[in-house]
């Protein structure tokens, strides 16, 4: 870990700062998109089930509304904070952007750990979440979704709540709903298939064949088993993926030479995404440490799992034959690391884009629901893949008409969007 805490807002807004230069921005309008429009803290009283009571602490943060309601997920988090909220609702402003959906940036949190929590104990934080902030929320205000150790149930139980204190039935207040109770097809896996619809368009740009390619995932949550499941029927070797496990509160690395089996592993993998690394070992994985992903001998890296991974101290590990890196997760490269990832020359795709795929459907899902007309799987997924791909086509090409860096393109392009949505709308 580098010496200096990390604080993923600090560095959401140093990204942000150093392309609003190269814009040429002025200061109303740097004060307005550096900083989230309206936060929201409070406190949610639980009974639990012992018969005690605990009291814990949400947050909802709505960075910017200009070009659409806000969207963002909300994730449940023993070390969340309201700077990594601040940072994931600025960053959702971004992702919206640049891929061209008519929606703003906001993300919510509650500091608890699901593991140590029963069902009835979860269902009773989502209902006190929606209770604090029913008024600020909705779909033409905020819709939110899933996002960290939050999945479909947890939805339903705040679209329950929301609707009760509404009086009326409302599915596109929240996305991420299972398929027929609102939710869309194709939305479980379209964050992951959206980070390999980046990764195809990027190795067709550097010439690489992507069936004789390899490559090394951190996380083994959501995003990372569909991308790796859509990797290898691209026909590359995903050799090991990275997570974190909770018994023994540290990660490892699982790695398998002739290449990992995403259906193998999810058999022996808990709701959270951590593999039993007993069984995995019978099934002939190295059991590596967890910071071993980062330095296999493979073309790609896929950090999809949390922000502030990629870090200054590990960078320089990054093997030399790594020639692209793929950024599933929300802020996992620090600026650090991402001067070394340029300085050597190895092809980025930012997270805003690369995992957009998930807000992307997420917008999908509101559009349907909101219609009551639901659409086939094969349709959400070409409309998703035409939306990533004309995303990642638009970002590549400014950033060689530029010659600039990857993500400063893709933020040149969010960032333009965003300002110019506000100055239409009279705001600067």
């Amino acid at each position: 870990m580098d010496k200096k805490p990390f604080n993923a807002f600090e560095m959401a807004q140093k990204q942000f700062d150093g392309v609003a230069d190269q814009l040429g921005l002025g200061s109303a309008v740097r004060e307005l998109l550096r900083n989230p429009l309206r936060e929201y803290h409070f406190l949610v009283p639980i009974r639990m089930d012992d018969g005690s009571y605990q009291v814990f602490k949400g947050f909802r943060v709505q960075h910017n509304d200009a070009r659409g309601p806000c969207k963002g997920g909300i994730r449940f988090h023993p070390h969340e904070t309201v700077d990594t909220v601040r940072a994931l609702a600025m960053w959702m402003t971004w992702k919206c952007a640049v891929v061209d959906i008519p929606l703003g940036g906001g993300k919510g949190g509650v500091i608890c750990d699901p593991h140590n929590l029963s069902d009835r104990e979860q269902e009773a934080i989502c209902r006190g979440w929606v209770r604090q902030v029913a008024l600020n929320i909705g779909p033409v205000q905020d819709v939110p979704a899933p996002d960290v150790m939050t999945h479909g149930q947890h939805m339903i139980w705040m679209l329950d709540e929301f609707e009760r204190l509404r009086g009326g039935r409302f599915p596109g207040f929240i996305t991420g709903k299972p398929v027929g109770m609102g939710g869309s097809l194709g939305r479980t896996e379209a964050t992951g298939s959206g980070v390999m619809y980046t990764v195809r368009e990027a190795m067709k740009e550097l010439g690489l064949d992507i069936a004789r390619t390899t490559a090394a995932f951190q996380g083994f949550g959501n995003v990372a088993q569909y991308a790796v499941r859509l990797y290898r029927q691209y026909g590359g070797t995903a050799v090991c993926v990275a997570c974190w496990d909770q018994k023994d509160q540290t990660s490892y690395t699982f790695r398998r030479g002739s290449g990992i089996d995403p259906d193998e592993l999810m058999g022996i993998t808990d709701k959270f995404g951590s593999i039993d690394k007993e069984k995995a070992g019978s099934l002939g994985y190295e059991v590596l440490p967890g910071e071993a992903w980062i330095e296999q001998d493979v073309d790609l890296l896929v950090p999809a799992a949390l922000e502030n991974q990629v870090t200054g101290t590990n960078a320089p590990k990054i093997h030399k034959r790594v020639k692209l890196i793929a950024e599933g997760a929300n802020g996992p490269t620090t600026i650090e690391a991402d001067k070394i990832i340029r300085g050597r020359g190895i092809f980025l795709i930012p997270d805003f884009l690369c995992n957009a795929g998930g807000v992307t459907c997420s917008y999908f899902e509101q559009v349907q629901s909101n219609t009551n007309h639901y659409w086939g799987l094969t349709e959400v997924l070409s409309q998703l893949d035409f939306k990533m791909t004309s995303g990642f086509k638009a970002v590549s090409e400014l950033a060689r008409k530029k010659n600039v860096y990857q993500r400063d393109a893709a933020y040149m392009i969010a960032i333009s969007r965003v300002a110019e949505a506000c100055r239409l709308r009279g705001w600067v």
